[in-house]
């Protein structure tokens, strides 16, 4: 497509229309900048339906504007508009933003088991449910019995082992899930880590976060010097749901955006949440 092609796609839509998208809707009454390119996105997504004569589009329900003018540029060329399907967005592991690779809250689909079911295992309790009710194969009746069974006492834990489980035998075949969970039992709940750990988030727009400002923040030392002093000593160790423990030998060691599993001296342990503000 030359410029001129371009045009004329731009002159089949309305700056009007345009403004009905939210964010674009919210941006113009608060008299923030909206970039031209900006407009012209949607144009050139929608013009895909047109060149491909698409009958359905499926996309996030963010995606939903973008959709939406796929189907009134193919009226204007005079074609039948495509039916367009949404599907709710994946949060990712820190509970907030959707799933994203460039957001580092992802559970890759080529990744080794052991590193998806840990993983998996980290995401939040409330989170598991929006994970079954998303990536399950698991009946809805069978969702609500597991709410309840949880309701009712049992460990979420032990429900999220299922959950991960079953999505890792879908990417690595049957068993694999059951390998992993053992592998996750015999490094974490074997190795002399608590069964029940305490978890905190932490808000901040300095990452990364130096280590012992995270333990003195997490309550795991009294103070920045005493952490240095434990770093010194090897008597603290990081780790994630997807990685054993190790030691930190330097005071220098930062940490970024995730869920980490800290531990200092033999008896204090904390999941901490890093997140940028």
């Amino acid at each position: 497509m030359n410029a001129a092609g371009l045009i004329e796609i731009a002159a089949k839509h309305t700056v009007a229309r345009m403004l009905e998208r939210d964010d674009f809707d919210k941006r113009y009454k608060a008299n923030q900048p909206i970039a031209i390119h900006e407009f012209l996105y949607p144009l050139v997504q929608g013009y895909d339906s047109v060149a491909l004569q698409s009958d359905v589009e499926l996309g996030g329900t963010d995606q939903k504007f973008n959709l939406l003018v796929g189907r009134q540029l193919q009226e204007h060329y005079g074609q039948e508009p495509q039916v367009v399907i949404t599907m709710p967005l994946l949060e990712g592991l820190d509970g907030v933003n959707k799933m994203s690779k460039s957001l580092g809250n992802y559970v890759g689909i080529d990744e080794p088991a052991e590193a998806q079911f840990g993983k998996l295992m980290s995401i939040s309790d409330e989170l598991m449910w929006r994970y079954f009710e998303l990536l399950s194969f698991r009946p809805l009746g069978e969702l609500a019995a597991l709410k309840k069974a949880v309701a009712d006492g049992r460990n979420p834990r032990d429900v999220k082992f299922e959950l991960a489980i079953e999505l890792v035998d879908r990417f690595h075949g049957g068993g694999a899930g059951v390998a992993a969970r053992d592998t996750f039992i015999a490094r974490f709940q074997q190795g002399g880590v608590p069964d029940e750990i305490e978890t905190m988030t932490l808000t901040t727009d300095a990452m990364p976060m130096r280590l012992a400002g995270i333990l003195k923040s997490a309550g795991l030392v009294p103070s920045t010097s005493e952490a240095n002093r434990m770093i010194d000593q090897g008597a603290v160790r990081v780790g994630t749901a997807a990685e054993g423990l190790q030691k930190v030998s330097g005071r220098d060691h930062a940490l970024d955006s995730g869920k980490y599993l800290l531990q200092v001296g033999k008896h204090r342990y904390k999941w901490v949440e890093l997140k940028r503000a």
